[in-house]
């Protein structure tokens, strides 16, 4: 029997969580408070979960009871500890020591670090995400206990705080938490849930080795002071940007509009959630159906970046983000090298990244096109004549990015519709790092070329 690739056992992984969840869907009891899911929004569901998107076509909080949330809770844990880690454990359970290419499909990058060996790594994964999901659970429990109650708060926290470290933007409340915008304290655990599972596991390790490195904890004084890789730096600065960037442009976008009635604080900590969620978290606090168009062409750039590699976030990720900018910048100045944090970045890294782009973009376009002719009224489809363009295109960016937000075309779209958005969740999920593993592939050709030729750009 051959033996599957990192790339191939990854995508197997995921593919047989969601028909396993699919099938669990359908065949476990007690799941829902009336009718069945169809197959097809089985799927969906499944899908959505194990992709971490938070995209629904039924009302989580009305149509599933406690056993059905706590099914698809399952599903989401799953999906964010990543079947990364699942395919790494099979293969030290199985005795084979991870390569360099393999652990950085199954270890989001571990080769950038060698000081981190990846069996610890899987150990803190899962320690790190068990000690974040309680502390988030019981930080929500005493923001909602004044209002739900001492045994009311207890399945919100904890699902909640899954649900958010895990970027999945399922909520137990139908309106997700738009009912809790000034409930200050409970917004800035959700934000942290999402900033820190949006991260990135390796970045997350670095930045405890780091800490543990400082001189003044360190007993062993010629041990060198660890330096965070520029992988990590990179991580760092983008995210912090993007989130600073994005809540002051939300905040003004929205500050006499979604924002209008609200308190001083809370329209400022509700302008940085909305720039915190899009980040493929999918929680919100406000309508983006009734949100200015420049908030939802905002919320359609942060979708499309998401987190970080090696997270629960979904998207083009944070270091693509910054490499592109890092390369325009570096041409315009006519440099041969992208350099930055003091350092030359390869140029096989540099290609991936561009690759990676085209082609998330070229899937991206392709999703919004059948939207379109599944959605809108035309030769395929027969849509009321009111329906939006703009609303596909959110619908198309969040799905694909594994967002989770919606103008609210969700529940109205067609099979062909939901066979769409279930195709672009599970693509925009494996596909990155199916592709990485691709490009980081050897080439059989040897040293073989054509004759060069040049071709007009611009």
């Amino acid at each position: 029997m051959p033996r599957l690739s990192p790339a191939q056992l990854f995508v197997g992984s995921f593919l047989a969580v969601i028909g396993l969840g699919t099938l669990g869907f359908q065949v476990l009891p007690g799941l829902t408070t009336g009718p069945e899911l169809s197959w097809i929004d089985a799927l969906f569901t499944a899908t959505s979960a194990v992709c971490v998107t938070g995209l629904v076509v039924v009302d989580t909080a009305e149509f599933f009871t406690v056993w059905g949330q706590a099914y698809l809770l399952l599903l989401i844990q799953i999906g964010g500890l990543g079947i990364i880690s699942f395919t790494s454990i099979i293969l030290v359970a199985l005795g084979q020591r991870l390569s360099l290419r393999t652990e950085s499909v199954a270890a989001g990058g571990a080769e950038l670090m060698p000081e981190i060996d990846t069996r610890r790594l899987l150990r803190s994964v899962f320690v790190f995400t068990v000690a974040m999901e309680a502390a988030g659970a019981l930080l929500l429990y005493a923001c909602w206990v004044p209002r739900l109650g001492w045994s009311g708060a207890v399945w919100p926290s904890i699902f909640h705080a899954v649900s958010a470290f895990c970027n999945a933007g399922f909520s137990t409340f139908s309106d997700s938490l738009m009912g809790f915008q000034t409930n200050l304290p409970l917004l800035a655990v959700v934000m942290l849930l999402v900033v820190v599972g949006g991260i990135g596991f390796l970045t997350l390790e670095e930045l405890s080795l780091w800490w543990r490195s400082q001189p003044e904890r360190r007993s062993d004084a010629p041990r060198r002071r660890f330096r965070l890789s520029t992988h990590s730096q990179l991580v760092l600065l983008t995210t912090a940007g993007l989130v600073v960037a994005g809540g002051v442009a939300f905040t003004l976008i929205e500050w006499r509009h979604a924002l209008a009635d609200l308190p001083m604080g809370a329209r400022l900590v509700n302008g940085l959630f909305a720039s915190v969620t899009p980040r493929t978290a999918g929680f919100n606090t406000i309508d983006y159906g009734t949100a200015h168009p420049s908030t939802n062409v905002l919320t359609i750039i942060l979708m499309t970046i998401g987190g970080s590699p090696g997270s629960t976030a979904g998207g083009i990720k944070t270091t693509t983000f910054a490499l592109l900018g890092l390369v325009a910048f570096s041409r315009l100045r006519g440099l041969p090298t992208t350099n930055v944090f003091g350092r030359t970045l390869p140029e096989t890294t540099v290609r991936r990244a561009i690759g990676l782009f085209v082609l998330a973009v070229g899937l991206m376009t392709a999703a919004v096109l059948v939207l379109t002719l599944t959605e809108l009224p035309g030769p395929l489809a027969s849509a009321a004549p009111g329906t939006d363009v703009f609303a596909v295109l959110f619908e198309a960016v969040s799905a694909f990015n594994t967002a989770g937000l919606s103008m609210g075309a969700t529940n109205e779209l067609s099979t062909a519709g939901r066979w769409t958005t279930v195709a672009a969740m599970f693509i925009g999920r494996v596909g990155p790092l199916t592709l990485a593993a691709a490009l980081a592939r050897e080439s059989s050709g040897g040293d073989f070329r054509y004759a060069y030729e040049d071709v007009m750009v611009g």
